[in-house]
């Protein structure tokens, strides 16, 4: 698939705020938009005795500012999800071109790392995003942002997958969104003898794409021609 074509004579329009219904009725706060944010302070001790706890000497002097190091980089780049929501991932919305609505929008191959909350070891791969527009798109770029709002977290890779599937059709009010990803797992390559390839894949769906229909054979048709270009 080439570069997307930047989005020409597109009007902003206004959007939702990030509220949902419960099953009861009751209107909630997305639990995705509440923000976080880290004591670099507290996490830099915590590392600090980590080490000193794995009988390691923070008078090393590779290890001397370490602690302070690795809060920074855990803040900055693991955790800095929890500093954005969903609603400003994806930013401005624009009207859809005419004739667009009904329309199957994919994007492929957006790269991205993450964090296993169960050990807290790394992953990273690749997710595909879809969703059909319903009178309002967004660039291509806030696609990948939406990913990285979600994937800079502690937080497991099927879960990845269901909250940026759930966002597009929450916050673009898409009747059809879906996420796809396939990722190398430390967890997996790491600990677990002779699983050095392993790929793992995870997928989500809402809206009419949870149903195995038209929509979903054209989304798994486009996934499909991409993996076969790209052997």
């Amino acid at each position: 698939m080439g570069d997307p074509a930047v989005l020409r004579d597109l009007q902003p329009v206004s959007r939702r705020a990030p509220t949902r219904r419960s099953a009861a009725g009751r209107t909630k706060t997305s639990a995705a938009a509440t923000a976080v944010e880290p004591d670099v302070a507290r996490m830099a001790e915590g590392v600090a005795r980590f080490l000193e706890g794995a009988g390691l000497s923070l008078g090393d002097p590779d290890l001397r500012d370490t602690p302070e190091r690795v809060a920074r980089c855990w803040s900055e780049e693991f955790l800095g999800g929890y500093r954005t929501t969903p609603e400003e991932a994806l930013g401005e919305c624009f009207e859809a071109p005419v004739g667009e609505d009904g329309a199957l929008v994919v994007v492929t191959g957006l790269r991205f790392h993450s964090m296993c909350p169960h050990h807290l070891l790394p992953y990273a791969g690749t997710a595909h995003v879809a969703y059909v527009p319903k009178g309002r798109v967004v660039g291509f770029g806030r696609l990948a942002a939406l990913v990285d709002c979600f994937a800079h977290r502690l937080i497991l890779q099927e879960a990845l997958a269901h909250e940026v599937a759930e966002a597009l059709a929450r916050v673009l009010q898409s009747p059809a969104s879906a996420c796809v990803i396939e990722a190398e797992q430390s967890c997996l390559r790491l600990r677990t003898a002779g699983q050095r390839d392993a790929v793992t894949h995870s997928e989500a769906y809402c809206g009419t794409l949870r149903r195995d229909g038209p929509l979903r054979r054209e989304l798994w048709a486009r996934l499909g021609a991409r993996a076969g270009a790209g052997r």
